[in-house]
């Protein structure tokens, strides 16, 4: 195999301290008070939350994030802060860096609308690198690529195989560095929609999944946490070996079939944030991708019967780069 997977740079994050390490208490304080630096993918955030229901949903679904001090320069600053109004239903304000990009919403949405306004800031701001919409997961040194639109299921896809070892990078955001293979995690609480949370318990009842949360745009909504070594590893970038298009079917037949170049091609530069933004270099990065790797279209019912599939995949890749 090829030795070459990932670049296996000791992190500097290694030796920080990490949320869990906070009593609730200390973490409220921190919240509510000058904030809370914390390190996710590439990104250093500073985050206040002046929403107290939320502390303990947060303490453990960011418990493994490293902790970071003040002695930097943020690549944002969020606040969410609660309103309430004489007669009028309590609301949240997702604030960063000083603006709300949004209207207000429902408190009882609150760690939801966190969740999203996190994802906002990343879609909108960061342009350095392609970004596909994508879940990505790796394994054995072998990166797997699912670029899909809402409703295909590829964050229970994703959430399925980080929690059969796989090391989850993103199930939103493909952050592919232009001209290269290379991927750059993103690891982040998982949204699973309805009934996509009854499937991954399931699935697994170990798995971390934050409160319910009723009624929101999106239906019910519920957080998975990412595994451990998704944010350990997390300054790792790993190498493309396929780019699936996944869609979860009801009673469907599992089918894998390789795409044609110019069709992976069109379905990537659809599936992307910035692509057009990127221009030239969007072009030539997708260009590298569906020439540099297998791409195929992948049709399942059955979350085991799509996880054999793709460690099958794995498997045949691996003796391929032998």
């Amino acid at each position: 195999m090829n030795s070459a997977w990932c670049e296996k740079t000791d992190s500097m994050y290694s030796d920080y301290p990490r949320v869990g390490e906070l009593s609730r208490g200390e973490l409220r304080d921190r919240l509510e008070g000058r904030g809370l630096g914390v390190r996710i993918g590439p990104f250093d955030m500073c985050l206040r939350v002046a929403v107290p229901a939320i502390v303990d949903s947060l303490h453990e679904l960011y418990r493994n994030y490293p902790l970071l001090g003040f002695d930097r320069v943020f690549s944002f600053h969020v606040l969410l802060e609660e309103r309430r109004r004489a007669f009028r239903r309590r609301t949240v304000r997702f604030i960063v860096d000083g603006k709300a990009p949004h209207e207000d919403m429902p408190a009882e949405h609150a760690l939801a609308v966190l969740e999203w306004g996190i994802n906002l800031v990343i879609a909108f701001r960061h342009h350095s690198h392609l970004m596909l919409h994508a879940g990505v997961v790796e394994k054995a040194g072998h990166a797997m690529i699912f670029p899909a639109e809402p409703g295909s299921g590829k964050t229970t896809l994703c959430a399925a195989l980080m929690l059969r070892g796989w090391r989850l990078l993103s199930d939103e955001f493909g952050l592919l560095r232009p001209g290269t293979l290379s991927f750059i995690p993103v690891p982040r609480p998982m949204p699973l929609k309805n009934e996509s949370i009854s499937v991954i318990k399931s699935f697994d009842r170990g798995a971390f999944l934050g409160p319910e949360i009723a009624n929101t745009r999106k239906g019910t909504i519920a957080h998975l946490r990412p595994s451990g070594p998704s944010i350990q590893f997390a300054e790792r970038v790993a190498q493309a070996s396929a780019v699936i298009f996944p869609k979860w079917e009801s009673g469907t037949e599992l089918v894998l079939e390789e795409l044609p170049q110019n069709d992976a091609f069109a379905a990537l530069a659809l599936n992307s944030f910035n692509y057009e933004l990127l221009g030239e270099t969007g072009f030539k990065t997708v260009a590298k991708l569906v020439s540099g790797v297998k791409s195929y279209r992948f049709r399942y019912s059955d979350l085991n019967g799509a996880i054999d599939a793709i460690d099958g995949l794995l498997r045949h890749d691996a003796v391929d780069h032998d």
